[in-house]
């Protein structure tokens, strides 16, 4: 199964100031404020929501399409991700633009002053699914700018590619409107349950009315796990408890990944629930959203140790 991933390509740079924030502003003197806090470390991640799925994909031996924009400053990133087996020939270098950047600051109290440069994500709108060098048999609508996730949705719908709807993020920054074409013509939605409740209020669309529109809903919910809507039935994932906890970034991507996989090799949607929740405990485990890593052996060896329908895996390993 050919699965394009669409969205963001970003590098996070993540700095911490020893001191306090709150310390450092003065209420009464916002308007003209002017700080500069001397940061102990600086750290650049790879991140942006299409890659971290796509690298996950990756690490459990599928090819995933990654279809999005980045900057000049890709070059040492394609190389990273094209090691894994993540193909990028479908990725968009924008001249005289960096990749989109997310910059934040985190103070001794976990406060935090951040800021996102968009770049070359602004003319993600610009690519056309249908000049890809790869037919899709599913895109991945993941949070991008807002007008290429308009447009891919609509091309999809004409050009009768089933797409997985993944708005996230950007449901405060889309049209209500917008937003209920894109539910309305998904093969499938991927949410998390404090989004799903957004995604409610500005399309309308009840609960029982979003279901009768998609194939099957998967609704993310932290602490608590995870539910997969499909054939009329509930399916209840539970969390894969971590050996440590070190950064939820990138947590959800990573779900996404292990969802998709097994969905790819065509396993049942309880499995496919598990291995998404491996998938994230994974990358909690670890700093930034693509510094997990196994081998697909080690994988099934870990989801053996947690869950008993593990015979349904034996089929990764025969691809």
């Amino acid at each position: 199964m050919n699965i394009v991933y669409t969205g963001s390509i970003a590098f996070d740079y993540l700095m911490n100031f020893p001191g306090s924030f709150k310390e450092n502003i003065l209420p009464e003197q916002l308007e003209k404020v002017s700080l500069s806090f001397l940061v102990d470390s600086m750290v650049r991640q790879r991140g942006g929501v299409a890659a971290n799925i796509a690298y996950t994909f990756a690490l459990l031996g599928g090819t995933p399409y990654l279809v999005a924009t980045a900057g000049e400053d890709f070059v040492e990133y394609r190389i990273a991700l094209e090691s894994i087996g993540v193909n990028t020939e479908n990725v968009r270098v924008v001249p005289g633009k960096f990749t989109a950047s997310f910059f934040v600051t985190t103070d001794k109290i976990n406060a935090q002053i951040a800021s996102f440069y968009t770049g070359a994500m602004a003319n993600a709108s610009e690519i056309r699914l249908s000049e890809l060098k790869v037919k899709p048999d599913l895109v991945v609508i993941s949070p991008n700018d807002p007008m290429a996730m308009v447009r891919y949705a609509e091309e999809c719908q004409q050009l009768g590619i089933p797409y997985l709807y993944d708005p996230s993020q950007q449901i405060v920054r889309m049209a209500g409107s917008d937003l209920r074409k894109g539910v309305e013509g998904a093969f499938s939605l991927f949410v998390n349950d404090y989004e799903f409740d957004l995604l409610r209020k500005h399309t309308g669309l009840s609960q029982e009315e979003i279901l009768r529109q998609v194939k099957f809903m998967v609704v993310t919910r932290g602490e608590s796990g995870a539910t997969v809507y499909a054939d009329g039935k509930e399916f209840a994932i539970p969390v894969v408890p971590p050996s440590q906890i070190v950064d939820p970034t990138g947590v959800g991507d990573a779900f996404r990944g292990g969802f998709l996989t097994g969905y790819a090799a065509g396993l049942s949607w309880e499995v496919c629930g598990k291995m998404g929740a491996l998938a994230a405990t994974y990358c909690l485990e670890q700093k930034g959203p693509q510094s997990h890593y196994y081998t697909l052996a080690e994988f099934i060896s870990r989801y053996r140790q947690f869950f008993v329908d593990y015979g349904d895996l034996d089929v990764l390993l025969k691809r």
